[in-house]
């Protein structure tokens, strides 16, 4: 496909940058390009700023509050959002639930959840995955029973990403146990603040405190609150997952992160010389460049059949070669950190010299992305499991 932008495309890219320059707080900005994830203070406030804009939610309609841009003027936004740094909108809200109560929520449930979500309101997290359920989610054995008007949740949900800071979370509950597993899950929308909710922290790879476990014990849950059918919710999910991955790859991230690579290796001494005429490291840096491009192309072809009017409900299977690569390219950008920052990441390791700084700023935060970015290959569906819808969607086997 030609990738070559209008004129037209071109003011718009330098509207949003012009935009992001004037209104980006520059704490924000600075901390983020020292590798370090938003805050919830900086992801709020920044949301807030692009809501207050119409730019916080560039894929939902118009009637919902979207910016009724097309497919390719939010591939801008997102690239030069991502590449300025600034935190992007809050995607379990704005990439994640928001889309699955368009698509298949009332209107009751629109009016009361969307506004929220888009102003950042209301902190949205993730209740899939399980102990017992992780890249097998259909086994998921957290159970809703009906109770009158309201449904009685019990369970456990694990690696639930910034549950400590969540209002809300968006579950997959099994309905009925009798049927095949798929066909007894429903999608629930569970206030985080109601009795018998308990977030307990799970410390990861790289010290941080990013992901939770999530109990319910006799959680009473609104029936209002259920979206969609009861025991449909595996087919919002599928949807909601398309989403996400299509989201995993942050190509204008990854492009921003290539060029303070090449600076960075210019000025980087090892053996005499800079690190940018080390043959072997070019070699890497060239090939990334090259896979980074192919990435972004496969996003674009995507998003170009959804612009063309490729059915929403269903997730385009390319999605999964995006989660692939993505991920791949994610981890790539955290080794050529690494090899980059050389023995000056090595202070993290040692656990006397933890948080010890000995070379330039960007350093420190080489070895704990390094380690955290692994997880990138697991979530949103391990890519075993990418790679088995793969084989049987798009090479039929």
């Amino acid at each position: 496909m030609d990738l070559k932008f209008t004129p037209e495309e071109e003011a718009f890219r330098q509207e949003v940058r012009d935009f992001i320059d004037a209104n980006l707080p520059a704490e924000t900005r600075e901390h983020l390009k020292l590798g370090n994830a938003p805050t919830k203070e900086m992801t709020v406030q920044w949301q807030k700023i692009l809501n207050k804009k119409g730019w916080a939610t560039p894929r939902w309609p118009e009637e919902w509050g979207g910016p009724g841009w097309s497919v390719t003027q939010q591939y801008i936004f997102q690239q030069e959002n991502q590449s300025a740094p600034a935190p992007d909108p809050l995607g379990f809200g704005v990439n994640m639930v928001g889309p699955v109560i368009i698509q298949f929520g009332n209107e009751e449930q629109k009016k009361r959840f969307l506004p929220g979500i888009a102003n950042l309101d209301d902190w949205w997290c993730q209740g899939f995955s399980e102990p017992g359920a992780g890249s097998d989610l259909a086994g998921l054995k957290t159970r809703a029973v009906r109770d009158g008007d309201h449904w009685v949740v019990n369970g456990q949900k694990t690696w639930t990403t910034l549950a400590q800071h969540a209002d809300w979370i968006f579950a997959l509950v099994r309905t009925d146990p009798d049927v095949k597993k798929q066909e007894g899950i429903s999608f629930l929308l569970i206030d985080m603040k109601s009795p018998g909710v308990e977030v307990h922290p799970i410390q990861t790879m790289d010290g941080g405190h990013e992901v939770n476990s999530v109990f319910f014990t006799d959680v009473r849950v609104p029936a209002e609150n259920m979206v969609g059918e009861v025991n449909k919710g595996w087919t919002y999910a599928k949807f909601l997952l398309g989403n996400e991955r299509l989201g995993a790859p942050r190509v204008g991230s990854s492009m921003a992160k290539l060029e303070e690579l090449k600076e960075i290796a210019k000025s980087r001494i090892v053996r005499g010389k800079p690190l940018w005429d080390h043959p072997r490291f070019r070699d890497k840096f060239v090939e990334a460049q090259v896979e980074l491009k192919a990435l972004e192309m496969t996003v674009m072809r995507v998003l170009s059949g959804i612009e063309a009017g490729a059915d929403q409900s269903k997730p385009d299977p390319a999605t999964s070669v995006i989660k692939i690569k993505g991920a791949q390219m994610v981890q790539r950008m955290t080794e050529l950190y690494v090899e980059a920052a050389g023995e000056q990441a090595a202070p993290w390791l040692d656990a006397e010299g933890a948080n010890a700084q000995v070379g330039p700023d960007w350093t420190i935060r080489a070895a704990p992305n390094y380690f955290n970015m692994r997880k990138s290959s697991i979530y949103g569906g391990s890519d075993q499991v990418q790679k088995g819808i793969i084989s049987k969607a798009i090479l039929g086997l």
